[in-house]
């Protein structure tokens, strides 16, 4: 009895899996400046288990110190709210998390953003960061001309970009507008052409004239009613940019979008 155990211990032994062994999945996401020039680097998502992730931050270019970092909710456009708070970017530029507040397919379909503060006393102050899971930008987009009204001399392009939940990114670059001054922007129905305008079914960011930039994510019309990147593709409508609050007497550049 006892030598058939030993021989049973040692047949188990001796077996081998001929099945390759899988790799953990993982997903790395990029993070960019915000508040700080010459900070970039990573954030990468790897299955622990079936209910664990780790979360690994990479910085390059960060100032010395300790910077908090979380996972919070929304695009980074729009900003939200903490969801998972991670591990302090320390003086290696590297943080570490391990999390089962969400498995790693949540994580990777998460309608969020990864941001890095300054510090704790300076937690206005983002140095890197970046948006994750649903709200990536994807390689799918459409430009849109905007051309000056009267004699402003304001021209531009309304680029949509679609992320991979089907919401949409809308970036407004123009040309020539005031330092220290903010510009409305809006989505309208219709055409240019529409006689009288048509109404303004989403309002946009304001165009900082600083930067000449605006940045959107538009998951919902005014009305709450559900559009998709696709939507906008095939839809009836104009974009407007004033120069004061929105009126058809301020509109300082205008142009056509989607079925248009």
């Amino acid at each position: 009895m006892i030598i058939t155990s030993i021989l049973l211990i040692f047949l188990g032994l001796g077996c081998k899996s001929d099945e390759p062994v899988k790799p953990a999945a993982k997903t790395t996401y990029d993070l960019v400046v915000q508040d700080m020039l010459g900070v970039t680097g990573t954030v990468t998502f790897t299955e622990t288990t079936s209910t664990t992730t780790t979360i690994d931050i990479v910085l390059t270019g960060a100032p010395v110190g300790t910077h908090p970092a979380e996972i919070c909710s929304n695009s980074a456009v729009e900003g939200g709210t903490t969801t998972i708070l991670l591990n302090s970017v320390g003086l290696s530029g590297k943080s570490s998390t391990l999390t089962s507040t969400m498995t790693y397919k949540q994580l990777i379909a998460y309608d969020g953003f990864v941001q890095v503060h300054l510090s704790s006393m300076e937690p206005n102050q983002i140095i890197a960061i970046g948006d994750i899971g649903g709200n990536v930008i994807t390689t799918t987009n459409k430009s849109f001309a905007l051309s000056t009204v009267g004699g402003f001399g304001i021209t531009g392009t309304a680029l949509f970009e679609k992320r991979v939940n089907g919401n949409t990114l809308v970036t407004l670059t123009m040309n020539g507008l005031l330092n220290n001054t903010y510009y409305p922007a809006t989505i309208n129905i219709g055409s240019i052409a529409t006689i009288g305008g048509g109404d303004i079914k989403k309002s946009l960011q304001n165009v900082d004239g600083n930067t000449g930039k605006s940045f959107t994510n538009i998951r919902s019309l005014n009305n709450n009613v559900a559009i998709s990147y696709d939507n906008w593709l095939v839809y009836v409508g104009y974009i407007n940019v004033y120069h004061i609050e929105p009126n058809n007497l301020n509109i300082i550049s205008q142009g056509n979008i989607g079925a248009n």
